[in-house]
């Protein structure tokens, strides 16, 4: 089968998703990359074979427009950032350029970012499988936990089920950019979807978190097609970065690695 991979293109989701692209090549699928041409580098770096789209919208260097902004901010102020600035651009050019493109390569299945909002709609209209992954700390969108942007205790009280909805109301408001965009698409392409049901165009072959489920929180009503499935890692398959090796010594090392919703030290 000819599998095509695409992320978000931040190192921390790529990174996954390459791994995971290779596993899927090694059990004897033919696996292709799409994105945007700032991220050639990261997925041939992985022996990845990539093709490139947007190359208009989003020229070699672009990335770096969007995401400067982005990293002075922590917490919330950067996921909404992301989301009024680089999450509707890459979905609008995504909506005008895949289908096409999808076609014409012969993709069969596609594996998507859940972050790259609502791109599933692409391979829903095409009428190809699709899996879903969180590369990400997954969302609850039951209200059953609070989602991981926020920092609040997980209680199973109606008081704190009624906070956690209201939260990820905040959050389906910071994501109406590109809502506009995913509904104008589903209508073109003529697909019937409940906008207010947050589950109707959830892929229903599989939903894979790389959170562990012992690290989760008990009791969320998660579909059958929902998969804990531990982190996509391998050590070969990376660029070379520079590390000042030097400056170790035989001192205990404390690595700490943050996402975006950091905070600050």
């Amino acid at each position: 089968m000819k599998i095509g991979f695409i992320s978000l293109p931040f190192t921390g989701h790529l990174n996954p998703m390459a791994a995971l692209a290779r596993k899927m090549r090694g059990r004897g699928h033919e696996v292709v990359f799409i994105g945007i041409p700032d991220i050639e580098p990261t997925i041939r770096a992985a022996n990845l074979t990539f093709i490139p789209y947007c190359e208009n919208e989003f020229p070699v260097g672009s990335l770096n427009q969007y995401l400067a902004p982005i990293s002075r901010l922590c917490g919330l102020a950067a996921v909404q950032n992301t989301n009024l600035h680089l999450t509707p651009d890459l979905a609008k050019a995504a909506f005008e350029h895949l289908p096409r493109l999808i076609k014409k390569i012969g993709v069969e299945a596609l594996v998507i970012d859940t972050l790259h909002r609502f791109l599933e709609l692409i391979p829903m209209s095409l009428n190809i499988p699709c899996v879903h992954i969180w590369n990400t700390l997954h969302i609850d969108g039951t209200g059953t936990t609070p989602a991981c942007i926020y920092d609040w205790p997980h209680e199973d009280t109606p008081e704190a089920r009624a906070r956690n909805l209201e939260g990820l109301k905040k959050l389906g408001g910071i994501a109406s950019p590109t809502l506009g965009l995913a509904k104008a698409y589903a209508e073109k392409a003529g697909l019937q979807i409940d906008w207010t049901n947050p589950v109707t165009a959830v892929p229903r072959l599989a939903v894979i978190t790389q959170t562990p489920k012992e690290f989760d929180f008990q009791g969320i009503p998660w579909p059958p097609q929902f998969h804990y499935a531990g982190p996509f890692h391998e050590s070969d398959g990376h660029a070379s970065i520079s590390f000042p090796w030097e400056k170790l010594t035989d001192k205990p090392l404390v690595y700490a690695s943050l996402g975006t919703p950091r905070e600050r030290a």
